[in-house]
């Protein structure tokens, strides 16, 4: 029955600090490992490649409602949506963000993130004491997000709150009543999507220069987003744009303190941070598991998954497979042929990645000089609810 449970036992807060020894216990009994609620398990390397390049998966969420109220019929973000409407979202979303058609906008904001991240570096000059999350790794990202979007500064602390209960509703675990929960985040997904075009209508016709303004000042009719469009993929780009990097950065930081001399090595050669970051991404992923449905039945190793079950990818364990990676279980800054599930892979690759990296690298490396001395107040610290994104909700450490 244990391996039965896997799912829910992953999922038990109680294991959230070191949930690696489960997914090895995954990966013994896998590839396929069927659930207590009918879901299957995965957490071998090979097969997640496969299932997340395989056009039979289906992203979209079960239980898509018929229901004729607006609020309910709402349509998920492309991250949540198949080919060829995740193509077209995607492809329409990519315009103002990245190449071909905008490909300096991201690089252009290393010196802004420098500067974001010198001005949160300079307010902890003199504490002794700091919170890595509070201090430092929540106010960068949704910083630099707000600033990407066109966000005014007063307006910033908004997003905590909304972000929250949005991350909380997609949490993944053992079937329960989310009834209470989905609607929270729906609530939470209207408000928050509501301020963003209402902001993005303000610059119609009145260009600002930042990706709101680009999304209603597309001068093609054909590729504009509808409103509700419009609302969804900004959702998607505010919570992708920093949650995730919130864990990355709090993980990497982490990871370090434990390790005090991989730390003395990248203080000494920080040339070394962007070989680190692939591995903090490999070691201590942000993202732990995805969620896809077959559309037909298909065979995983010798093993048929019935159409319409819900097969969890275990993206983290995927990353420790000692099928993929020569001693999984330890850190290594240098690391060769580094193709972790860091960020997923396939068509659903994270939008967001080549940002994450620069606001990654940027923050370990501000940070580096000042933890030679420093030490964890708590170790294993407190974590966040959530089993899907994984990472500390409080990170204290002395410096």
């Amino acid at each position: 029955m244990a391996s039965e449970t896997l799912l829910a036992r992953i999922s038990d807060y109680a294991n959230r600090p070191n949930p690696y020894p489960l997914y090895a216990e995954l990966r013994e009994a896998g590839p396929v490992v069927r659930q207590a609620d009918g879901s299957c398990l995965i957490g071998t390397y090979h097969e997640i490649a496969a299932l997340l390049h395989d056009p039979r998966m289906s992203a979209e969420p079960r239980g898509r409602t018929d229901s004729s109220s607006p609020e309910e019929t709402r349509r998920p973000p492309f991250l949540r949506l198949d080919d060829p409407e995740h193509h077209r979202l995607r492809t329409l979303t990519m315009r103002p963000f990245g190449p071909p058609h905008s490909p300096g906008r991201i690089d252009a904001m290393r010196g802004e993130i420098a500067h974001i991240t010198g001005e949160l570096i300079e307010a902890l000059r003199d504490r002794e004491r700091i919170d890595v999350v509070d201090d430092f790794a929540y106010p960068l990202p949704i910083t630099v997000i707000c600033r990407l979007m066109g966000v005014p500064r007063e307006d910033e602390a908004l997003f905590q709150g909304w972000t929250d209960v949005i991350v909380a509703s997609a949490d993944i675990g053992p079937e329960e009543d989310t009834t209470e929960r989905d609607k929270a985040g729906l609530q939470a997904r209207l408000e928050m999507g509501g301020y963003l075009v209402d902001l993005a209508e303000q610059r119609r016709g009145r260009p600002t220069g930042d990706m709101l303004s680009d999304f209603v000042n597309e001068p093609d009719p054909a590729l504009r987003l509808t409103d509700e469009e419009l609302a969804e993929t900004t959702i998607l780009l505010f919570i992708a744009g920093h949650e995730t990097t919130v864990n990355l950065i709090t993980n990497g930081v982490l990871t370090l303190l434990r390790r005090p001399d991989e730390l003395d090595r990248l203080r000494g050669e920080p040339g070394l941070l962007p070989r680190a970051v692939e591995e903090m991404l490999r070691y201590e992923p942000p993202v732990h598991m995805r969620e896809r449905i077959p559309l037909a039945d298909i065979d995983v190793a010798g093993t048929t998954i019935p159409e319409g079950t819900s097969v969890v990818l275990a993206l983290a364990s995927g990353s420790r497979d000692p099928k993929r990676f020569h001693e999984p279980d330890r850190f290594d800054p240098t690391r060769p042929d580094n193709e972790h599930f860091g960020f997923g892979s396939g068509i659903h690759l994270c939008y967001g990645a080549p940002l994450a990296r620069i606001e990654a690298e940027t923050a370990l490396g501000a940070l580096l000089p000042h933890l030679g001395t420093a030490s964890l107040v708590q170790d294993p610290p407190p974590y966040r609810q959530n089993a899907m994104l994984r990472g500390p909700r409080h990170l204290p450490i002395q410096l």
